[in-house]
């Protein structure tokens, strides 16, 4: 494996890192109490939210909240391809441990495929089940949540909805480009090495990353992020995405490095998504001594 693959895997995998600073040009309630900010793993700086508070009970419109999409993902974007430049010193290790893992798997890809147990009988049953990770199904189960939060005046459902949708852009321009300069082989191509730069699928078609573990992964996150203290509801994304992932494998579609590294991608661009635009006026109301307590730490200057 060349130092070049190892530098994109690396750069790759953990793409918002370290970058926002209080700086930044959208950012419009960093003055919020970090209980109330419910930031995401990677601390992000939040910014303009995806449903700002004149858009709640549908005010605005159905289609309104869609008109800063592309800013959003124009913005994403710059992020995503800039961040091996803006990576702080504390969140090194999530290189290290993802990056490092990718990279161990990448060795041992062709053994683990050849000792994995195949049979006609798996592979179909993974080939069916991979639709379940596609974008045919994806966008409708986020567009669902934005269309049904919107016509039952939810705006859990409605940021829900908007946030999966920002995320799977996101993770799908970033697999394209990634996918077209990795160009690997899938397992049943060429002699099943897996080699980079040598694909027989369309470029932007090639192994790494899978696609399908970038996309179920990005909106599991994005779930489990809008709703941290629903158990039942972090279990059913999380097993609809290890599922999916389980079935691209079962089906000889990728490798387990190409696993790896689209979970990895997915999960994290869905951290930095809500991080960036949740509404922290949307959420369940606090209690007495919540407000409290948040009253105290801006007092006391925390």
């Amino acid at each position: 494996m060349s130092p070049a693959v190892l530098s994109l895997i690396f750069a790759s995998l953990v793409p918002y890192i370290g970058q926002d600073r209080p700086q930044d040009a959208d950012r419009t309630i960093a003055s919020a109490p970090q209980s109330e900010q419910k930031q995401s793993v990677l601390e992000v700086q939040p910014g303009t939210e995806a449903l700002k508070n004149k858009d709640f009970y549908v005010e605005s419109g159905y289609f309104h909240p869609f008109r800063r999409m592309a800013r959003f993902v124009a913005v994403d974007q710059k992020k995503i391809w800039t961040s091996p430049f803006h990576t702080s010193k504390a969140d090194i290790k999530w290189w290290a441990i993802f990056g490092g893992a990718t990279a161990g798997l990448i060795a041992a890809d062709k053994h683990i495929q050849s000792a994995a147990p195949s049979n006609s009988t798996l592979v179909r049953i993974g080939t069916d089940a991979s639709y379940l990770g596609t974008p045919y199904t994806l966008i409708p189960i986020s567009a669902g949540f934005y269309l049904v939060g919107t016509a039952a005046r939810n705006d859990r459902f409605r940021e829900t909805g908007l946030l999966a949708f920002e995320t799977l852009v996101d993770v799908t321009i970033a697999q394209v480009a990634i996918k077209s300069i990795t160009d690997r082989q899938r397992p049943l191509e060429g002699n099943g090495d897996g080699h980079f730069f040598s694909g027989q699928s369309p470029r932007y078609s090639s192994s790494f990353p899978s696609g399908h573990a970038i996309e179920t992964f990005a909106l599991a996150s994005v779930f489990a992020h809008e709703y941290p203290h629903k158990w039942w509801i972090q279990a059913i994304v999380y097993g609809y995405a290890g599922g999916v992932v389980v079935a691209r494998l079962a089906a000889n579609k990728h490798f387990p490095g190409d696993i790896v590294s689209g979970g990895a991608i997915g999960w994290f661009v869905g951290d930095y998504v809500y991080g960036k635009r949740h509404n922290p006026d949307i959420g369940e109301k606090r209690t007495l001594t919540q407000k409290i307590l948040a009253h105290i730490r801006i007092g006391g200057g925390y």
